[in-house]
């Protein structure tokens, strides 16, 4: 099983570890002029992260007809579109989104995480780069990491690399950076480096089940059944009725 990243958009969008870190930008750079529109927009975002997403679609059209300028209104419209499948309203209030907050990083972070998974990659590390050289970034390891999971599915695993290894300099127990690394440590055989990456994320983040599935994987590539094994009961105690678990035990069963 491959790890999976989570694209961080300020809603999660993703989450588990095979796509991009993600986020609904939370810097809003254009603030609704009036209290009606401030109150459709928010109504917005707590429709979409109920996944009520014709509600929000109504409320930011509407927060949008009150003030047109609202960047984050149109890059919660997107990925609203998004979710409902219309890929060219998506792109149309994305392309809008930037054009009227070019320096707002949370609306270019998720702009690029839907170019990712549209697979237009060169788009989007065009928009993740563009975020990261915003001065006012002050989190630039987020986009770093994006970034890095996004040309990792070209597959660009060098470039990849490098970007991991900015955000884990500039962030030294980013969780996502650090278990990004060690699962591309593991799909390049280089499991001593892999389990380094590994045990400094377990240092600073709590394990899931897709996390100790990895391990267990690293582990038996060093050929450490007592660490493998180690893991793997811990994610069966842990996590049992996970998809990790229930593949382990498949696993397990046809070894035997």
């Amino acid at each position: 099983m491959r790890m999976q990243a989570t694209i961080i958009l300020l809603v999660a969008l993703l989450a588990g570890l095979g796509g991009c870190v993600s986020t609904e930008s939370s810097t809003r750079s254009s603030e609704p002029t009036d209290d009606a529109g401030d109150q459709n927009y928010q109504l917005g975002a707590q429709y979409f992260r109920n996944g009520n997403y014709e509600l929000a679609r109504a409320r930011l059209e509407r927060a949008i007809e009150l003030d047109s300028r609202n960047a984050s209104a149109h890059s919660l419209l997107a990925l609203t579109f998004v979710e409902m499948g219309n890929h060219r309203l998506a792109n149309e209030n994305f392309d809008r989104a930037v054009r009227l907050a070019p320096n707002n990083k949370d609306v270019r972070n998720a702009y690029a995480v839907y170019l990712c998974q549209q697979r237009e990659f060169d788009d989007a590390i065009e928009q993740f780069n563009r975020a990261i050289d915003v001065k006012e970034n002050d989190s630039r390891w987020i986009e770093m990491t994006n970034a890095g999971v996004c040309v990792a599915q070209q597959p660009d695993l060098e470039r990849a690399e490098a970007y991991f290894r900015q955000a884990i300099q500039l962030r030294p127990t980013f969780g996502e950076a650090l278990i990004q690394m060690a699962a591309l440590k593991h799909r390049t055989d280089d499991n001593l480096t892999a389990r380094a990456f590994l045990e400094r994320y377990l240092q600073a983040n709590e394990a899931s089940a897709p996390v100790l599935y990895l391990a267990v994987q690293i582990e038996t590539g060093l050929s450490d059944d007592r660490a493998a094994t180690d893991y793997m009961n811990r994610l069966l105690r842990d996590f049992p009725q996970s998809a990790e678990a229930r593949l382990m035990m498949q696993q397990g069963a046809q070894g035997s």
